[in-house]
C-alpha cells in the first residue's frame, strides 16, 4: 500500500453505504475534461461525511476529488483491480455531465428523471444540443414549448423536477469550498435560491438562521482566504451574537429571558465585555426576537408565536364549560356502573370536571388514580358518541396507555403524520387525550393544536412535578400554575396490602422529605462510592435481566454501565458485522443485546427512545439483521437504522420518560442534572421494584434542595393568566 496527494475525476457507478455520519460512493475514472473512461484497471472510492459534500451522490454524477489517496489491489471476480480510496478529501466537487453521451446516460439512469429512458434522453439532446442547460435552467412557457416536440407534459414535469436538483450545483460547490455543511446549504437554497451566495456575502451571519453556529460563521469570516468586510464590532456580528445567546436560552428550555441571563453568553461568544454591552445597543432583527420595553425581557419570535397560538386555543376551549347535561350524566352513570369498585370523592370530581369542560387536566403523582379517572371519563365520552384520539410521546407509553384505557392509542408523532382531525359534520365529535403531558414541549403542543379542529375537546393527564420536557416550555406545569384551565389534582395515595410502597416513597421525595428508611418495601438503597456505581448497577442488572432497566443521568455513565453489562450478560453473542465495498465494518452490538434507537424512523415503526432486542445478525443484501421491539414488532436493520442503534441496558432518564419497567435501577450520581425532580421521575418509572445506587448523603442533600423543575421562564403562563 502507498499514499500520495492525488487528483481524480470519476462517474458514480455505486453507492454502497449511506448514513447520517458516513457516505461511501465509487465510480469509474474519467479522463480530465472528457466523458471517456480513463482506465479500466482501477476505480475510485470516496468516503466522506455527508455534510462535507455539496449534494448526495447519485448514479451517473461526475465528481472531481483531490487529497490523500490509498491504493489497494482488490479481487473482482477473476480480475485484480486497483481501488483508489479518498477518505475525507481536501477538495471535492460535483458537476453535471457536459457532453451528450454522458448526459443521455445520466438522465436515462437517474431516478430523479422518472419515465425518461435512453431513447427519449437521446432525442432531448439531439433536439436541444448545446441549449440543453439554458433550456432547463428555468421552467418557462418558452422552455416547455421547445420540449413538447419530443416529450409529453408528464415527462416535461419529471425533467424539470430532476434538473432542479442539480441546477444549484455551482452554488453548492462554492459553499462546500467555504466549509458550509451540506444540510445548511440545502436549507439556504430552499429559502434564497439563486440569491443564496449574495445573501451570504451581504451578511454571512444569515447562515445562523439555517443551523450554522455563531462560532462556525465567525471562523468562516476570519478565514484569510475569504473577503468579508466585517469587523469585530460590526452590528451584523453583534446582533448575531445576541441571537446566538437567545438560542442557548431556548435550548435550556426557556421561552424568554433577560439581559442578566444573556450577558454571560455574550461575554463568552464575543470574548469582550465592552462588545457584549454594545450588542444590547446594536439594534436587533425583529424577525428573530422582540424586546419588551416594560419588562426588559427578550422574546424569541418563534416561541412567542407558539405560546400565543396555544394560549388562544386553550382559552377558547376553557370558555366552554357547564357542559355536564343529562346525556353526560347518563354516560357517567353507565361508565361508573361498570367499575368493580366505587370511585373516591376526588375521583368523581375529576371525572365530572372532564365531562363539564371542553379542556381539562387530570394531574397527580404515582398511585393517585389518574388512570382510573381517565378510563372512566373516556368510557363516558365514548358513550356520548365521541371519537377518542389518545396519544403519548413515546411508543412504549402509547402501548401502556392502550392497556390502561382499552381504546386505540398512538404516538404524538404518528398522529401528526395522519390527516388533521376535522369533524365531517355537526354530529361528529372528537376528543384528544394527551397522556404524560408533562413531557410535551411547546413546539409539540403548538403542532397539536394546529392539527385539530377548534371544536375538538382536550384532556391532558400527567404529573407537573416530573422532569420538564426536553424541548422549550413547560406546558402542563404552566396550565396547572395559571389556574385558568379546569384541573383536578389527585393527591391521596391509598396504601394497599402488599403494595410496593413506591407511591408513598415518591410522594415524600416530591415534597422534599427524606424517607425515614431509605430501604423500605420494594425499594432498596445501595450505599456505593462514586467510582463503583457502574459496577454495582451492572451486578444488580444481572440478578433479573428480563425485568430490569438502569436509569442514569449522563451519557458517559450510561455508556460505562452498558459496556460492563454487555460484557457480563452477553459477552459471547455473535457480533453485528458486515462488509461494504470490500471493507469490513462492525458495531459493538451482539445477538441478544438490548438495544435503543436514538432517532425517529416512523416508516419502520421506530422513534427516538424505542427499545428492543437484537434477534438476528445475518447480513442479507441491504439488511444486516433484525430487532424485535418491546412492542413485539420485528424491524429489519437497514443502513439508516444502523446509524441510530446503541446498547440499551442502561438509558438516560429522558429516554425513559413516559415508560415504565418492572424493575428500575437508579444510578445516583450527583451533578448538575440530578435534582429532586430527577430522582422523583426516575423512581416513578418502576412498577414493582426499585434499587437506588449511590451516596445516602448525596441523596438526602438533593431531596432537601428545591427542584429545578419550575425554574424555566415560560411566557405561556403569563398569557394564560390574563383574561
Amino acid at each position: 500500500m502507498n499514499t500520495a496527494l492525488y487528483e481524480d475525476q470519476m462517474r458514480v457507478t455505486s453507492i454502497p453505504y449511506r448514513t447520517s455520519k458516513l457516505v461511501i460512493f465509487s465510480g469509474v475514472p474519467l479522463a480530465k475534461g472528457s466523458y471517456k473512461t480513463n482506465s479500466g484497471k482501477y476505480y475510485v472510492t470516496i468516503k466522506a461525511h455527508p455534510d462535507s459534500i455539496p449534494v448526495p451522490p447519485t448514479l451517473g454524477q461526475h465528481w472531481s476529488v483531490k487529497g490523500t489517496r490509498q491504493i489497494e489491489n482488490m479481487e473482482v471476480g477473476d480480475y485484480v483491480m486497483q481501488q483508489h480510496t479518498y477518505e475525507s478529501p481536501e477538495h471535492i466537487e460535483c458537476s453535471l455531465p457536459e457532453t451528450g453521451e454522458q448526459l443521455i446516460r445520466f438522465i436515462a439512469n437517474g431516478a430523479e428523471f422518472k419515465g425518461i429512458g435512453e431513447n427519449k434522453a437521446r432525442e432531448i439532446w439531439e433536439h436541444l444540443g448545446k441549449g440543453f442547460h439554458s433550456t432547463l435552467k428555468s421552467d418557462t412557457p418558452e422552455s416547455r414549448e421547445r420540449l413538447r416536440k419530443v416529450l409529453t407534459e408528464g415527462s416535461i414535469d419529471a425533467l424539470f423536477k430532476g434538473y432542479a436538483k442539480y441546477k444549484n450545483l455551482s452554488y453548492c460547490n462554492w459553499m462546500t469550498e467555504h466549509k458550509i455543511p451540506a444540510n445548511i446549504q440545502q436549507r439556504l437554497l430552499k429559502h434564497h435560491g439563486e440569491e443564496s451566495i449574495d445573501a451570504i456575502k451581504h451578511n454571512p451571519y444569515v447562515l445562523m438562521g439555517f443551523g450554522m453556529s455563531f462560532k462556525g460563521v465567525d471562523e468562516m469570516v476570519a478565514n484569510p482566504n475569504t473577503s468579508y468586510q466585517i469587523g469585530l464590532d460590526d452590528s451584523r456580528r453583534l446582533s448575531a451574537a445576541l441571537e446566538a445567546a437567545l438560542r442557548q436560552e431556548v435550548d435550556k428550555g426557556h421561552t424568554y429571558t433577560n439581559q442578566t441571563r444573556l450577558r454571560p453568553y455574550l461575554n463568552k461568544l464575543l470574548k469582550d465585555k465592552a462588545l457584549a454591552t454594545e450588542a444590547f445597543k446594536s439594534g436587533y432583527n425583529k424577525a428573530q426576537y422582540l424586546l419588551n420595553p416594560e419588562t426588559g425581557t427578550y422574546h424569541p419570535t418563534a416561541q412567542l408565536l407558539m405560546e400565543s397560538v396555544v394560549a388562544k386555543r386553550l382559552k377558547k376551549l376553557a370558555a366552554q364549560n357547564d357542559l355536564f347535561d343529562e346525556q353526560a350524566n347518563s354516560a357517567y352513570c353507565h361508565a361508573a356502573g361498570e367499575l368493580p369498585y366505587d370511585l373516591t370523592d376526588k375521583q368523581v370530581e375529576a371525572v365530572m370536571t372532564c365531562l363539564d369542560n371542553a379542556v381539562s387536566c387530570i394531574t397527580g403523582g404515582a398511585g393517585t388514580g389518574k388512570t382510573t379517572v381517565l378510563r372512566t371519563a373516556l368510557r363516558a365520552y365514548h358513550q356520548m358518541g365521541y371519537e377518542i384520539h389518545a396519544v403519548a410521546l413515546s411508543g412504549r407509553a402509547a402501548m401502556r396507555l392502550h392497556e390502561s384505557i382499552g381504546f386505540f392509542t398512538s404516538t404524538i408523532a404518528r398522529l401528526l403524520k395522519d390527516v388533521p382531525i376535522e369533524p365531517e359534520d355537526n354530529r361528529c365529535k372528537h376528543l384528544l387525550v394527551i397522556d404524560e403531558a408533562s413531557m410535551v414541549d411547546l413546539p409539540t403542543m403548538y403542532r397539536l393544536v394546529n392539527h385539530i379542529h377548534p371544536s375538538v375537546r382536550i384532556i391532558l393527564t400527567g404529573d407537573p412535578d416530573q422532569l420538564p420536557p426536553i424541548g422549550c416550555g413547560k406546558v402542563l406545569a404552566d396550565i396547572v400554575m395559571a389556574k385558568t384551565i379546569a384541573n383536578t389534582m389527585l393527591d391521596i395515595v391509598k396504601r394497599q396490602e402488599g403494595s410496593t410502597g413506591i407511591p408513598e416513597y415518591s410522594k415524600l421525595i416530591n415534597q422534599g422529605t427524606v424517607p425515614e428508611q431509605l430501604s423500605t418495601g420494594a425499594i432498596v438503597f445501595h450505599e456505593t462510592n462514586k467510582d463503583d456505581i457502574a459496577q454495582v448497577c451492572c451486578s444488580l442488572y444481572q440478578q433479573s435481566p428480563e425485568n430490569s432497566r438502569v436509569m442514569a443521568p449522563t451519557r458517559a455513565l450510561v455508556s460505562d454501565i452498558n459496556k460492563l453489562t454487555q460484557s457480563a450478560v452477553n459477552s459471547d453473542g455473535e457480533r453485528l458485522e458486515f462488509q461494504i465495498n470490500g471493507d469490513k465494518f462492525f458495531m459493538d452490538l451482539r445477538l441478544g443485546d438490548t438495544v435503543l434507537f436514538t432517532q425517529n424512523h416512523y416508516e419502520d415503526g421506530i422513534q427516538n427512545g424505542s427499545l428492543g432486542t437484537l434477534t438476528n445478525v445475518k447480513n442479507l443484501g441491504e439488511t444486516y439483521g433484525e430487532v424485535t421491539l418491546d412492542t413485539g414488532d420485528k424491524v429489519e436493520i437497514t443502513q439508516p437504522l444502523l446509524d441510530c442503534m446503541e446498547l440499551g441496558y442502561a438509558i438516560t432518564l429522558h429516554k425513559a420518560q413516559g415508560s415504565q419497567f418492572p424493575r428500575i435501577i437508579v444510578a445516583l450520581q450527583a451533578g448538575r442534572i440530578v435534582d429532586r425532580s430527577w430522582i422523583y421521575t426516575a423512581i416513578t418509572r418502576a412498577e414493582v421494584e426499585i434499587h437506588i445506587v449511590g451516596s445516602a448523603e448525596a441523596f438526602k442533600t438533593i431531596i432537601e434542595h428545591p427542584s429545578n423543575v419550575h425554574h424555566r421562564n415560560s411566557f405561556l403562563l403569563e398569557i394564560l393568566k390574563t383574561a
